[in-house]
């Protein structure tokens, strides 16, 4: 699976020519103290210190920042999902495949192929955690 935490927390990150999809973790200093507050108990209450749930949220979070890059450069693009599907030749159901964030099978060639038909740039990088 193409962008997901590594054993030795290296991160995975893609960039869309100006568009940067990254994990980063939440941001929980926000303007609404309540919201911010109820997301600080959740996140303690379901994910705490348990390893394997922090893994498989920070997961989840690279493949719904993956899937809005993709839609939002879509998007910019004025491309409806049949016309990126076209350029690419793929299906539609493909590209709505790909902007699902539940969706994790993001694969390099297949972001290349859209980065490509979007004239984009696409690179990816190890950060440190």
């Amino acid at each position: 699976m193409l962008l997901t935490p590594y054993r030795n927390n290296a991160i995975h990150t893609v960039w869309f020519g100006d568009h940067l999809a990254k994990n980063r973790g939440v941001n929980l200093m926000g303007k609404n103290k309540k919201r911010d507050d109820a997301v600080k108990i959740l996140h303690g209450r379901y994910v705490g210190d348990d390893t394997e749930r922090k893994a498989s949220l920070k997961e989840e979070r690279v493949n719904a920042e993956v899937a809005t890059a993709i839609y939002k450069l879509r998007n910019k693009s004025e491309l409806t999902q049949k016309q990126l599907a076209d350029l690419i030749g793929t299906t539609q159901s493909v590209i709505s495949r790909l902007e699902d964030a539940d969706y994790d099978g993001h694969s390099l060639s297949m972001l290349s192929r859209i980065a490509e038909a979007l004239n984009k740039r696409l690179s990816v990088q190890f950060l440190s955690a």
